[in-house]
C-alpha cells in the first residue's frame, strides 16, 4: 500500500499528517509513504485536483485533504 502526501511549504497541518503518519507507521509495516511538495510538481495537485492540503492519496486515489483523523485513516488503511 503506497501513501502519497501532498503538502505545501510551511503548511501546519501538513506537520500534522507527516506526525500522524509516522505515528501509526509501525501499525503498517507494508505502507509506503512518499511526500511531495505541490510547490515543485504542481502537475500532482491537478491531476488530484487539489484544493487545500495536504492531500492524501492512497494507492492512487485522493482520500483526505485537509486536517485528518487518525481513526479514519486507520479505518480506510484496514
Amino acid at each position: 500500500m503506497k501513501i502519497d502526501l501532498l503538502t505545501i511549504p510551511g503548511c501546519a497541518h501538513c506537520a500534522n499528517v507527516k506526525t500522524l503518519l509516522a505515528k501509526i507507521k509501525p501499525d503498517y509495516p507494508e505502507l509506503e509513504i512518499v511526500e511531495h511538495d505541490v510547490t515543485e510538481e504542481p502537475e500532482l495537485a491537478e491531476k488530484y485536483a487539489l484544493m487545500s492540503a495536504p492531500g492524501v492519496v492512497i494507492d492512487g486515489e485522493l482520500a483526505f485533504t485537509g486536517g485528518i483523523d487518525e481513526d479514519k485513516l486507520r479505518a480506510r488503511l484496514t
